[in-house]
């Protein structure tokens, strides 16, 4: 009889070195909790809104700078027109004393800053307030300056004895009748017409003194056909 032999039990072996247990990967601690003080808490930041920027900038000047440019050119304009206001006047002409070169119903174009800042000059055509009624305004032309001697006879005017040539005047509206000599007080100017047979003058009404001349006749503006400088 054979007999029978079983293994006995050994020492138990460990396994433990062979045991494969599944292990978590070390986790990375964020920045933020690296940078916290010890014992400070870390609390999460509320979200950020989001924000939507639209490039409406253009846009947005565009009618604003209109309007400033709209708003200068406004003052501008009514700084000139302050401006013409006070050195020039439009005046319609009511009469025939300063034919042939001014015309009843003419609207002529005045200077009233120019005696301001120069002298009154022989030749000028002048609108003035008439001196027996300084309501009235009158219109003619500088013979005589303070100092001339004026002397007029046979239609023609001499000034410090020496005639005055005058090529605006019309031959038919000379008046050949007026004798007349003076001399130009300071201050004051000989005015006539260039209608000398039908004008108002100095040789009816006196000297002009200097404050009653509103100003210079620069031009004719109206009707059309007679746009133009006025000699």
């Amino acid at each position: 009889m054979v007999p029978s032999f079983e293994p006995q039990p050994g020492p138990a072996r460990s396994t433990a070195q062979d045991a494969v247990t599944p292990t978590q990967a070390p986790t990375s601690t964020p920045l933020s909790e690296l940078m916290r003080p010890e014992g400070a808490s870390l609390e999460a930041a509320p979200p950020r809104p989001a924000v939507l920027r639209s490039n409406t900038t253009g846009m947005d000047e565009s009618p604003s700078r209109l309007r400033r440019i709209f708003s200068s050119t406004m003052k501008i304009m009514m700084v000139l027109g302050l401006i013409w206001g006070l050195a020039f006047n439009l005046s319609e002409v009511r009469g025939s004393s300063m034919m042939p070169g001014i015309h009843d119903r003419d609207r002529v174009l005045v200077d009233q800053l120019t005696y301001l800042v120069s002298s009154v000059e022989r030749g000028d055509i002048v609108v003035l307030r008439y001196p027996l009624d300084p309501s009235l305004d009158y219109i003619k032309r500088i013979i005589g300056v303070p100092g001339d001697q004026i002397d007029i006879a046979r239609g023609r005017v001499w000034v410090n004895d020496v005639e005055v040539e005058e090529p605006y005047l019309d031959e038919h509206r000379i008046d050949r009748f007026s004798r007349m000599s003076t001399i130009v007080r300071p201050g004051h100017y000989f005015v006539l017409g260039d209608n000398r047979a039908r004008s108002s003058d100095s040789r009816e009404f006196g000297q002009v003194p200097f404050g009653y001349l509103r100003g210079k006749v620069r031009a004719c503006l109206w009707p059309m056909g007679r746009i133009g400088g006025i000699d």
